[in-house]
Order: structure tokens, then C-alpha cells, then sequence
């Protein structure tokens, strides 16, 4: 029986150019509503800080109101960046979560800070210290959500026994060997860290132990996805896209631009050698153009699930991308094997 590939959402909350938090954050439930109707496995919440054009910092507050906001979609964090954090609240607020929304939300985990180095820094002094500690942190978050740790003197109380999965995050080969080691489903960050994942996966697999929770591997890749009726549409719109990743790799960060047609002097700087690298998981066109790309990648990389980044200016566009998204899977997945 030909496997079923799972498709699901990772939101930024991107803010664009000329609407308020308030409006991304509407746009984001909304998202997350016409998602579930479309049958998307999960919509996660990245964390990032210091951004003015990225609205996803308080992560497990949005992840609440999007859970609260649907009624069966999976909500949760991609990822929470755990040396962030002290594992006891992360625990508390996932545990909190999850018992008002059952079996509905996953806990996500990332070792990086989602921001700058000074940024890093303000929000917890000795981030490195805790960067290099992950693994030992996230034991204890384990931990903490084990009905076991009713007898330990540090309690999370509303987290014990609660069923919130963890899933690990990465972008480089680091991760790959924890994941398997931990026999936890593995998330990579495909969508802008491409250089690693054929790698990384292949580490998963090779070192994955069973676990209490996964009895094989779980993998799952991170792809930018921008579907429209047309290449010429798909194009048009991605041109929001380019200017956001030129301006991250310039240090030229801003709201998210609205689209133009694709000029000359952005066709070529998207073609620069940086810009190809961080966006080479990118599907961008018609449904067919998109749904040939997407098997090919599935069948390259053997993944269990697609976790699709639409960074789109115009919200009803990036609705409609991300319908066109789910009706490709459902297709694929139909398909004869």
C-alpha cells in the first residue's frame, strides 16, 4: 500500500507592508481555519524575536488562540527555541495547552535563538551555555511531562501525563543525531537551510532507536510553496518573497513588500548563488508546474510529511496557494503507486 504523505502549515506570522499585528494575527486564524477545512495535518508557530516583519514571538500565546479559534487541526510550535527558554515554563505552557485542547497540540523544539546574537543574549544571558545544553534540556522536559516525575521535588503539575508530542527541530546534522537517538519524529528546516537535509535524513534514519512514543522514523521537511493559476501568477507573487530573502541576506530587513512584476534586476539577483541556496526548496508556479516539483521531492527524499512555508503578501492569495497546496497532496496521495 503506497504510503500516505501527511501536509501541514508553518506560519511566521509575517507582517506585510501597511497591515497592523492585529491584522496578521486575524489572517493567521483565518489561515488556520481554511487549513483544517482543506485537511492540513497541523499548523505550527515558529519563534522569532527582534523582527518588525515577524509577528510569531510569543509562540505558545498564538498557538492558544489558534487552537482556540479551530476544532481539529493539530496547533503547535515550529519550534519553540528551547535555549530560550526555562524547560519548566515550556513544560507548564504545553502541559496548560494540552489539557485544554487534547490531543491537539505538538511541541516543537529548536536549538537556535530566532534572532541576532545581541537579541539572543538579552533574553537569556548564558543562551550558549543553554544552546550546548539542549539535549539535557530536552530530557527534562521529558521529563517533566512523565507521569513518573509525580514524585520529584521540581514539578511541572499541569504538564504530568499530558499527551503534547515533541518533535525535534534542525537545520544541520546536530539534530539528526539527537532525534534518532531519542526515537522522537524529526522536523528539518528545508525551507531555508537546504545545504544539510539529504544528510541529515540519512543520519535519522540510519542511528533511529524505538522509543516509548515512535516505534520508526518520522521525518519531516520544511518546503516554500507559492501556487497560483498560472507560472506567470506564481511568479508575480514571489517576487515578495525574493526581496524578503535579499533583504535578510543584505541586512536590509523590513515589512513584507507587495509584488510587482518580476524585472530584470530581480531576476537577477534571485539567481545569486546565496539567494538559489537558501531557496532551493522552493515550488513556485501553476498546480501542475507545483505538483510535478513536489513528487519529485517526495520521492527524493522519502519524507513522511511536508511542512509548507507560503510567505505571501496578500492574505487571500496566500489562502488560495495554500488550497491549491492541499489539493496537489490529495492528488499525489490518490495517485497509483
Amino acid at each position: 500500500m503506497k504510503k500516505q504523505i501527511e501536509y501541514s502549515i508553518l506560519d511566521l506570522a509575517i507582517v506585510s507592508q501597511g497591515t497592523t499585528l492585529k491584522d496578521t494575527f486575524d489572517h493567521a486564524l483565518s489561515l488556520a481555519q481554511a487549513a483544517e477545512a482543506e485537511g492540513y495535518t497541523r499548523y505550527w508557530l515558529a519563534e522569532h524575536h527582534n523582527s518588525v516583519a515577524i509577528g510569531s514571538s510569543a509562540t505558545s500565546i498564538l498557538i492558544g488562540n489558534i487552537a482556540e479559534g479551530t476544532k481539529k487541526i493539530r496547533v503547535g510550535s515550529g519550534g519553540i527555541m528551547l535555549p530560550n527558554h526555562s524547560p519548566l515554563i515550556i513544560a507548564e505552557q504545553f502541559g496548560t495547552l494540552g489539557i485544554l485542547y487534547p490531543n491537539r497540540i505538538d511541541l516543537g523544539l529548536g536549538r537556535a535563538p530566532g534572532t541576532d546574537q545581541e537579541t539572543a543574549k538579552a533574553i537569556r544571558s548564558d543562551f550558549y551555555q543553554a544552546a550546548m545544553s539542549f539535549p539535557d534540556e530536552v530530557q527534562k522536559i521529558q521529563h517533566y511531562f512523565s507521569s513518573e516525575n509525580a514524585n520529584a521535588k521540581v514539578r511541572a503539575t499541569v504538564a504530568e501525563g499530558v499527551e503534547v508530542p515533541i518533535y525535534i527541530l534542525g537545520s544541520s546534522t546536530d539534530s539528526a543525531h539527537l532525534a534518532a537517538k531519542k526515537g522522537l519524529p524529526y522536523a528539518f528546516a528545508s525551507h531555508f537551510a537546504t545545504t544539510h537535509l539529504m544528510n541529515a535524513l540519512k543520519i535519522y534514519h540510519q542511528e533511529f532507536q524505538p522509543s516509548e512514543v515512535l516505534e520508526k522514523p518520522y521525518t519531516l521537511a520544511g518546503v516554500n510553496i507559492i501556487v497560483a493559476d498560472t507560472d506567470e501568477e506564481a511568479e508575480r507573487i514571489s517576487t515578495s518573497l525574493y526581496r524578503m530573502i535579499i533583504g535578510l541576506l543584505t541586512g536590509k530587513r523590513g515589512f513584507m513588500q507587495a509584488p510587482t512584476e518580476m524585472t530584470d534586476e530581480l531576476r537577477a539577483l534571485s539567481q545569486n548563488p546565496s539567494v538559489q541556496q537558501m531557496l532551493r526548496f522552493s515550488f513556485i508556479g501553476s498546480k501542475e508546474t507545483v505538483k510535478r516539483e513536489v513528487k519529485q521531492f517526495i520521492a527524493d527524499t522519502q519524507v513522511d510529511e511536508l511542512i509548507a512555508v507560503t510567505n505571501i503578501y496578500d492574505g487571500q492569495d496566500r489562502i488560495k496557494s495554500y488550497q491549491l497546496f492541499a489539493a496537489i497532496m490529495r492528488e499525489l496521495n490518490n495517485e497509483d503507486s
